[in-house]
């Protein structure tokens, strides 16, 4: 019963029981379904037609799942699940730091896993376009060598390149220019963001920042904007002017 406009799932797993076991899941809640056994399954799937979510498996039997994560996050901007019998916290920590949005081990609830692609995806959510500003009514402002326009939704270089940014990417980046020198907590963030559904060792907020950070900074290393507040949070230490 997959309604028209419905989210697409793309199972990659090289078990056939797990992977019918979570379509007939997704199915039932009114997503499309797809499914992969290995990584070139997985790349075919990708070309064949648009994907809202991967569910990956780590160990797709000689095949790496992490290097295939690599590879998806070079390709593509779609929110990745890990889903894995291993549950090895370095394991955890190294997938989550490659982009994906989540990690859930073997033996999972059905329950849990569908509850972390929702709250996945409404992450992931593209808010309506903004209506047409009148003149004169345009949000912008400026930090370092770049110019962020909250009406159009676009950021620019001093030199007016345009700098692509995901949905996620600039909402995080609104948030923080809006509140310069402001500490804010994860928590803080995945409030403002609209995010639910996480836990404590969730490291959504962490890989956003890192990968704005990849966007805007002139050192990835030595962070000059967006800087961390050990134990605590981040803050934004660019000057900030209405532009």
């Amino acid at each position: 019963m997959n309604g028209k406009g419905a989210p697409h799932i793309l199972i990659v797993d090289d078990e056939a029981e797990i992977r019918t076991l979570l379509r007939r899941c997704f199915e039932r809640e009114g997503f499309a379904v797809s499914e992969a056994k290995d990584g070139g399954e997985l790349l075919a799937a990708l070309q064949d037609r648009p994907v809202s979510l991967i569910t990956l498996d780590l160990g797709l039997g000689g095949e790496d799942g992490l290097d295939l994560a690599r590879r998806v996050r070079a390709q593509l901007n779609v929110p990745i699940v890990m889903i894995s019998g291993k549950g090895d916290t370095i394991d955890r920590v190294v997938g989550l730091e490659l982009g994906a949005d989540d990690y859930i081990t073997k033996p999972f609830h059905l329950r849990e896993v569908l509850a972390r692609v929702r709250a996945v995806l409404r992450r992931y959510e593209t808010p309506a376009e903004p209506p047409s500003p009148a003149a004169g009514k345009t949000e912008r402002y400026k930090f370092g060598d770049w110019l962020l326009d909250i009406t159009r939704r676009e950021l620019f270089s001093k030199d007016g390149g345009r700098q692509d940014l995901t949905t996620a990417e600039f909402n995080l980046l609104e948030i923080l220019v809006k509140r310069p020198g402001r500490v804010l907590s994860r928590d803080n963030l995945m409030d403002l963001l609209k995010g639910c559904e996480w836990s404590p060792v969730d490291r959504t907020i962490d890989n956003l920042v890192g990968r704005l950070r990849k966007k805007i900074e002139m050192s990835e290393g030595a962070p000059a904007l967006i800087k961390t507040v050990r134990g605590i949070g981040y803050v934004f230490s660019g000057e900030v002017v209405r532009d």
